[in-house]
């Protein structure tokens, strides 16, 4: 299941300081020396505002897709589902995360704990846009 949540209006843009440099995971290096200009979050990951919202993901059906319970997904919906994009779907008034299969017509999780939902003429389905981030928190 998944629980819908719109976008905030943001009147100012929220820059953040920005390393322009990648991070090691593994040595350590110095960040300070690569400091960047400030990074807007809302121009990064939204490229459509007015078709963008934000929705939590509840459940594990697509942690093979790195799509963890909890997650904040960002979902467009001025963007075209194509076979293979992860979509946010009504399914039977019930949303649901799921890749698309357009080429077996099917809605598949990512987890094989879960079978996949056909897409028949009978199914009332609506896609209601395409997942272009997810967002995991790492500390409680």
């Amino acid at each position: 299941m998944i629980q819908l949540k719109a976008i905030p209006k943001n009147e100012v843009a929220l820059s953040l300081p920005f390393f322009g440099s990648r991070i090691a995971c593994g040595f350590p290096s110095p960040v300070d020396d690569y400091l960047d200009n400030p990074l807007d979050l809302n121009e990064y990951l939204i490229k459509h505002e007015a078709a963008t919202y934000f929705c939590w993901v509840q459940g594990d059906s697509m942690e093979g897709q790195g799509i963890h319970d909890g997650d904040l997904l960002v979902v467009d919906r001025a963007l075209e589902a194509r076979h293979g994009s992860v979509v946010v779907v009504a399914v039977g008034g019930e949303f649901t995360c799921k890749k698309l299969d357009l080429h077996n017509r099917q809605l598949v999780p990512c987890n094989p704990a879960f079978q996949p939902i056909p897409i028949t003429e009978e199914l009332d389905m609506v896609i209601e846009g395409v997942v272009v981030y997810s967002i995991r928190k790492h500390i409680g």
